[in-house]
């Protein structure tokens, strides 16, 4: 890459810029009111951003109740895929997680992502499970993956 990757918590005036990179990434993308609303009315959910320079380039949501992060929503602009702007992205958002007491976080992905599920795979994550035809668009099923102990492991 030709500037490095910084990492940030996402803001009210980033929601531009990623809405971007939502739209460009899939084919049900979320609106600004649901960016909006994730931003100042959900307590439970952590947004960050990379950035190269002023440009974001990738997103990644997350909510974190108790000690379980879940994965709402991951993208990085198709500029900039291939260039470990996920994996860092996902490594910021395990940080913040262990950080708050995690132990295990959770999130969905298509079963056709071999390329997520790959980078998910590099990271600890296990599928653990299918949603049948969860994703409204094309009914296709996703896979559950987990990282960390699994419920009804470790501390007790």
């Amino acid at each position: 890459m030709d500037e490095p990757v910084s990492i940030a918590e996402m803001q009210l005036g980033d929601v531009d810029q990623v809405l971007v990179i939502e739209r460009r990434s899939y084919p049900t993308p979320w609106s600004r009111r649901a960016f909006v609303s994730e931003l100042t009315e959900n307590a439970y959910a952590h947004y960050l951003v990379a950035r190269m320079g002023e440009r974001i380039v990738g997103y990644i949501g997350m909510w974190f109740v108790i000690d379980e992060g879940h994965i709402t929503n991951v993208a990085v602009h198709p500029d900039f895929r291939g260039k470990g702007v996920g994996r860092q992205l996902m490594q910021a958002a395990m940080d913040l997680a262990r950080l708050q007491g995690g132990v295990r976080i959770t999130l969905e992905v298509r079963v056709s992502n071999y390329v997520a599920q790959g980078l998910y795979t590099s990271l600890g994550y296990k599928k653990v499970g299918v949603r049948r035809g969860y994703y409204t668009d094309n009914g296709e099923d996703a896979y559950i993956m987990v990282w960390g102990e699994m419920p009804g492991e470790g501390r007790h």
